[in-house]
């Protein structure tokens, strides 16, 4: 009993600090450079180098099913 109370409380004291009104959505900045930008660009590029190898190999595979090989 003593603990529903406080959860009551505490949702009361919760629920009349908070506003009625969102704030109004603020305009989204464009991304700065950063010093890490030609890192996460290399690290993209070998992930796409990853999906094509590993396309290939798919490929490759299912050829030698289908070949019986």
């Amino acid at each position: 009993m003593r603990n529903l109370i406080f959860l009551a409380a505490t949702v009361l004291t919760l629920a009349a600090c908070s506003s009625d009104k969102a704030p109004p959505p603020q305009a989204q900045t464009p991304a700065q450079k950063t010093v890490f930008d030609t890192q996460i660009k290399a690290l993209q590029k070998a992930k796409d180098v990853q999906k094509t190898v590993d396309q290939q190999k798919a490929d490759a595979d299912k050829k030698l099913e289908d070949g019986g090989g």
